[in-house]
């Protein structure tokens, strides 16, 4: 590669970080990014996914003191489902053609896009109707977690929907928990994907330098501004990514 890619490959790592700490959404530059620089869709998304986790948990660190239950449950079962649906997830990319599934993102992210902005009123009427139970919160973590690990694209987007549906309202706990979630789930699909050979370590290894500097400067950037800034700017980011993936998809 010459010097222009490597330099865009570093810079797009360290704002895809950022927006992953804030809002999601960073797989929308590291992977266009690899593909530019010349790898095929699925080492590239593969790539990708390994070069972007390690920001996660530096946004991690960095909103360790915003964490809160979710319906009572605590980070241990929630990480733990996130480990085992990214497995069969990471698993279900290696076996089944990428096309079969690509044709349900842009449908996903616009169902995840409106749960978020019009959670907390969706939220109230379930809440006469069906009963949110942690069980629930599990089985729909887990249902994230497959898709983050065969895809993941969005995959914040979809779990802040969630939190927003089970009855989370403070954003930065919303984020503590997105980025240790999309952490944990693409942690696993790191080492799926490193076993089956699919990964190019030396663009990985970079992008992973610049994504961790990015995602630590993203949180404690995000954990000064007000919730509803943040909220506002999730809800953007989701519409942004809808309206693309509609448009790669469809047109």
């Amino acid at each position: 590669m010459d010097p222009w890619t490597w330099a865009l490959l570093i810079g797009a790592a360290f704002v895809a970080g950022v927006l992953n700490a804030v809002a999601g959404g960073g797989s929308f530059l590291g992977f266009p990014a690899l593909v530019f620089a010349g790898l095929p869709p699925v080492t590239a998304n593969a790539t990708n996914t390994v070069a972007l986790f390690p920001g996660s948990f530096a946004s991690v660190y960095a909103y360790r003191r915003e964490f809160q239950p979710i319906q009572g449950v605590g980070m241990v079962p929630m990480v733990m489902v996130s480990l085992v649906g990214s497995v069969a997830g990471a698993l279900l990319l290696l076996w089944t053609p990428e096309s079969v599934f690509v044709a349900l993102v842009p449908w996903l992210l616009l169902m995840a896009t409106l749960v978020f902005a019009f959670g907390r009123r969706l939220a109230g009427l379930l809440q006469h109707s069906v009963r949110l139970t942690p069980t629930a919160l599990l089985c729909c973590q887990f249902v994230i977690a497959i898709y983050g690990g065969y895809y993941g694209g969005g995959v914040g987007i979809l779990s802040m929907a969630a939190m927003t549906l089970f009855g989370l309202r403070d954003m930065h706990a919303m984020n503590a928990w997105k980025t240790l979630l999309s952490g944990s789930l693409n942690a696993i699909a790191t080492v799926t994907f490193a076993l089956s050979g699919r990964v190019v370590w030396a663009p990985a290894l970079v992008m992973m330098v610049s994504a961790i500097a990015g995602g630590y400067l993203g949180a404690a950037v995000a954990r000064q501004l007000p919730g509803e800034h943040v909220r506002r700017f999730v809800i953007v980011t989701g519409v942004a990514m809808t309206l693309y993936f509609f448009g790669k998809t469809y047109l």
